[in-house]
């Protein structure tokens, strides 16, 4: 089986749990923050949206550097961010489906100024900025609900609040 498979498969089965996680981001709650230092909720909404597709789009060059990267404008709803990930999910399984076995091992470069920073071979730019990366962030996005009161979907097993157990 190809690596991308085996890559995709994954990204698949935690779509499903990242989509209803971002399915119950309040629309009137967007500008929030925890603290004043942390993301609103709707940037971080965002960024867990839109991962799929901008790590692996950036895993297809050779390297990307930092100082070339425009934040993306705000989306305003959502239902928006909701497409947005739909959207980078497709751009990922097919940015993952055309990386074969052999680029998979090639090595690939995060830079700053055009200095590197980091280099690892490509299927660690999926597995850790890719997918670890996106579970982290979502994790993170789930204490954000969590502060609002909002229910938090199951992830990994029942939440408190659909725990069929309680």
């Amino acid at each position: 089986m190809p690596i991308a498979d085996m890559l995709i498969s994954e990204l698949e089965r935690e779509a499903q749990t990242t989509r209803r996680v971002l399915e119950r981001v309040p629309d009137d709650k967007l500008t929030w923050k925890p603290h004043t230092k942390s993301m609103s909720l709707g940037r971080l909404a965002q960024h867990v949206a839109t991962i799929p597709g901008s790590v692996s789009g950036m895993a297809r060059l050779d390297s990307f550097d930092v100082e070339k990267f425009a934040e993306p404008p705000q989306l305003e709803s959502t239902a928006a961010i909701v497409a947005a990930f739909d959207e980078n999910l497709a751009q990922a399984k097919a940015n993952l489906a055309a990386t074969g076995d052999a680029a998979m091992m090639q090595n690939w470069s995060f830079k700053m100024g055009g200095n590197p920073i980091m280099t690892v071979p490509r299927i660690g730019v999926y597995r850790s900025i890719l997918l670890n990366h996106l579970y982290h962030h979502r994790g993170q996005l789930t204490v954000y609900l969590r502060l609002l009161d909002v229910p938090v979907p199951s992830i990994y097993g029942p939440s408190a609040d659909e725990n069929p157990f309680a």
